[in-house]
């Protein structure tokens, strides 16, 4: 049986989460339009939003002991108050969504392709949001990394969404994407300077990339997402994952990534990243 919400907080309290902090409503709005986009999707009814507020009032008063907005899970699928939502409601809104869409998915896939179902929905959430995300700010990607100068842009438009996501709050306190690397996976050194990454990639061998975030905002439910059912939201993630694809390239955090295992102030990811076939 799946760990209860109620067993994974009391295993893994998040105190540097419970004073709460605004986010930036352009983020907001951009997120809402991905989420609802995939949600109504699976969902019964478009507008049957009772299952996700259930689990918004069971969450906020569990995680961070205070009692949940009335009617929250409806104004964000209206796009209503997003100026005022705040960081823990956020995370609640991000839980419950997922989660219920995760549910639908059980209904329909069974083992390997219920895994994979949930991953792609993660994956079109993030999809979406770096569209709406990529026009704001107007991203100058290359059309492949071939060069040094390719691999400048490409860095650049990753900085200036990191910097977006600090300004708006999705994250806290850190925001950095490294093409040097050292570090280990499966008791497996794993060195690579950013000058080796292009060549990896043209020989058609794995590339590496660090991904570090300080206090992202959704981290506790990631992590009580992550426990109950294997699949975490990945929002940041998935959102610069489709900028890679954007420029040929298959990249994602290794399989083994649990976000339970990291300090709420320096999250990582090791990235593992090839060229399309």
């Amino acid at each position: 049986m799946p760990p209860t919400l109620s067993n994974l907080v009391a295993q893994h309290p998040y105190p540097d989460f419970q004073e709460w902090w605004p986010l930036g409503d352009s983020f907001v709005s951009m997120m809402t339009d991905a989420i609802l986009g995939q949600w109504r999707m699976l969902a019964k009814s478009a507008d049957d939003l009772a299952p996700v507020q259930a689990i918004v009032d069971k969450y906020v008063p569990l995680v961070y002991a205070r009692q949940a907005r009335p009617n929250m899970a409806a104004e964000f699928s209206r796009a209503r108050h997003l100026d005022s939502l705040l960081s823990g409601e956020f995370d609640a809104l991000s839980f419950a969504f997922f989660h219920t869409a995760f549910d639908s998915l059980a209904v329909q896939h069974r083992g390997e392709a219920l895994r994979l179902a949930r991953r792609q929905f993660t994956e079109r959430v993030g999809a979406r949001f770096f569209n709406l995300l990529a026009g704001r700010l107007a991203l100058d990607l290359p059309p492949a990394l071939n060069t040094e100068r390719d691999l400048v842009r490409l860095a650049t438009a990753v900085q200036r969404i990191g910097e977006f996501l600090l300004a708006q709050g999705y994250l806290r306190s850190h925001f950095a994407f490294r093409f040097d690397v050292s570090t280990s996976r499966a008791g497996r050194a794993v060195d690579q300077r950013q000058s080796a990454f292009l060549g990896a990639l043209a020989s058609g061998a794995t590339a590496y990339a660090l991904y570090e975030m300080g206090h992202p905002v959704i981290l506790p439910s990631a992590v009580y997402l992550y426990q109950i059912v294997g699949e975490a939201q990945h929002h940041s993630s998935r959102t610069i994952e489709e900028l890679f694809a954007r420029v040929g390239c298959q990249a994602r955090e290794t399989d083994d990534f649990d976000p339970s295992s990291d300090p709420p102030q320096f999250v990582v990811e090791l990235w593992e990243i090839r060229r399309r076939a």
